[in-house]
């Protein structure tokens, strides 16, 4: 049975994830889109071999390809979901979702779901990495994207959440480590450029998702006003330290080890590094300098 959803998917080179995550969900919708960048592999054939339809539009960062696609597809279905394409979810979670949407009452305008990471073949259980609740399905016309350059959330404008219970959204990134470090590189440059915006005012900050409750406002509180005041390089060091000993990450095994270290550590040692540069560089060369660094990094803001 099509549950009443149109899914929208974002997306550029991923022949090596869209098939599997078409596979499990496509037949599930009454709807799907793929938002795709100009890929340059079989990204489009596939996700057209799978019914989806496809729409084309440059990539500036992820929270504007969204807004542009929702806009662009014009969906006209019930609900409206949102997945990435290395993403997919449990067979019980879609027959759970089938059993819930016709019970919700006019109140409830979104769901949120529980994420499961997997890292070379390995769920990543503990070091608060599970679970991880995100918003990825809403009535339509009820949500909106967050415009930021890194951690953009769906922000309800009316209604409550519930929480999806009896399967979860799975992570699931197949292409390697030398993909998994070239693109946690650039989100770090990403998450450098909205900390330098809390600095200098480059753009208006996107703040709505402080009005309402939910595990994206805490987190964004602690991020922004606990962890984002801390000392630089500091912080990186504590949110390992209490990530793999106090939140248990080390239960994770060999595999794990080397997960926390690259995102627990690396990744945010490198958002500090690069919010390090940042800085010295406005102060060496001034804030227009710097716009049109970001600019040659194809970074328009």
């Amino acid at each position: 049975m099509k549950l009443p959803i149109t899914l929208i998917l974002l997306s550029y080179n991923e022949e090596i994830h869209l098939e599997r995550c078409l596979t499990r969900i496509a037949a599930w919708m009454t709807r799907v889109v793929v938002i795709d960048s100009f890929s340059t592999d079989a990204t489009a054939t596939i996700a057209e071999t799978h019914g989806a339809e496809v729409l084309r539009h440059k990539f500036k960062n992820h929270a504007d390809q969204f807004r542009w696609g929702l806009e662009a597809a014009r969906p006209t279905t019930d609900w409206v979901m949102r997945i990435d394409c290395d993403e997919y979810f449990e067979a019980s979670a879609l027959d759970a979702l089938s059993r819930l949407l016709p019970t919700l009452g006019p109140d409830v305008t979104g769901v949120n779901v529980r994420r499961k990471l997997i890292f070379r073949e390995q769920w990543i259980r503990h070091g608060r990495y599970y679970p991880v609740i995100l918003l990825r399905l809403w009535r339509n016309g009820a949500a909106q994207m967050e415009q930021r350059w890194m951690d953009e959330h769906m922000v309800l404008t009316r209604g409550r959440a519930i929480l999806l219970e009896g399967g979860d959204l799975v992570d699931h990134n197949l292409a390697g480590l030398d993909a998994w470090t070239a693109k946690h590189n650039r989100y770090a440059t990403l998450a450098m450029v909205d900390a330098i915006n809390r600095d200098y005012r480059l753009f208006d900050e996107d703040r709505r998702i402080e009005a309402g409750p939910s595990a994206a406002r805490r987190n964004r509180f602690l991020k922004n006003s606990v962890y984002g005041r801390a000392p630089l390089y500091l912080r990186a060091l504590l949110l390992f330290v209490y990530r793999y000993v106090f939140r248990l990450g080390f239960l994770d095994g060999r595999i794990g080890f080397a997960f926390h270290v690259l995102h627990g550590l690396w990744v945010f040692m490198l958002i500090d590094a690069k919010i390090d540069e940042a800085r010295d560089f406005i102060s060496d060369h001034g804030l227009d300098a710097f716009k049109q660094h970001l600019r040659a990094q194809r970074i328009e803001l």
